[in-house]
């Protein structure tokens, strides 16, 4: 759930007061960056069917606060279900993936911010990943509103790239059954600095988010 900070008030009022359905498609088709990092709810690609159906993966949202930009991620939470994911057919190493289900995975920002030294301004990016067994590459691209399947991922979304960064994998002892963006950071961000760590089935990769 989305943490307010007193200057968010007045802004969640006017969305609470905007009810019906209608409402709710707007908002989660139409808001820009600034307000899905603060206060909106994450964006749904309602342009594409499966976005209408029924969902095995929930849509979850991890945010960080930090002195310059508040950011959320917005991402499809899969299940192992007795399954092999990455490394496995579904998430092969080497190959990109959307980082989640549905949808691809989405930063959204208020302000400037460094993700492992990749400068991003105010808005939203979706967050591809190509997962490996001794690292994470990542693919950070302006491009939000395509499906998240791989091949979606079409020479116009991919001219849209702002940069890609890789980051080391660590094996965990214990699996992780559903995607996991977990945020440790300094109360209130008063550092500047918030790590993120990806963990699923028995990966975990730590991503530096500084702003």
């Amino acid at each position: 759930m989305t943490r307010l900070r007193p200057r968010h008030f007045v802004l969640a009022a006017l969305a609470l007061a905007a009810s019906g359905a209608g409402a709710v498609l707007a908002l989660t088709s139409f808001a820009p960056g600034a307000w899905i990092a603060t206060w909106a709810p994450c964006p749904r690609n309602w342009g594409w069917a499966p976005a209408w159906q029924p969902r095995k993966s929930p849509l979850r949202s991890a945010s960080l606060y930090l002195l310059a930009a508040d950011v959320k991620i917005c991402y499809g939470s899969p299940s192992l279900r007795g399954r092999t994911m990455i490394g496995g057919e579904a998430v092969p190493y080497g190959k990109l993936w959307r980082t989640g289900a549905n949808e691809p995975t989405t930063l959204h920002a208020d302000g400037t911010f460094h993700v492992e030294g990749l400068e991003l301004e105010s808005g939203s990016y979706s967050l591809y990943s190509v997962p490996g067994p001794e690292s994470w590459k990542f693919v950070v691209n302006r491009s939000i509103r395509q499906w998240g399947l791989e091949s979606e991922y079409t020479a116009e979304v991919a001219a849209q790239e702002v940069g890609r960064f890789e980051v080391p994998a660590e094996k965990l002892a214990q699996p992780v059954e559903s995607l996991t963006f977990r945020v440790e950071e300094e109360p209130e961000g008063l550092s500047g600095v918030a790590d993120v760590y990806l963990e699923w089935q028995t990966s975990r990769v730590r991503i530096r988010f500084v702003g």
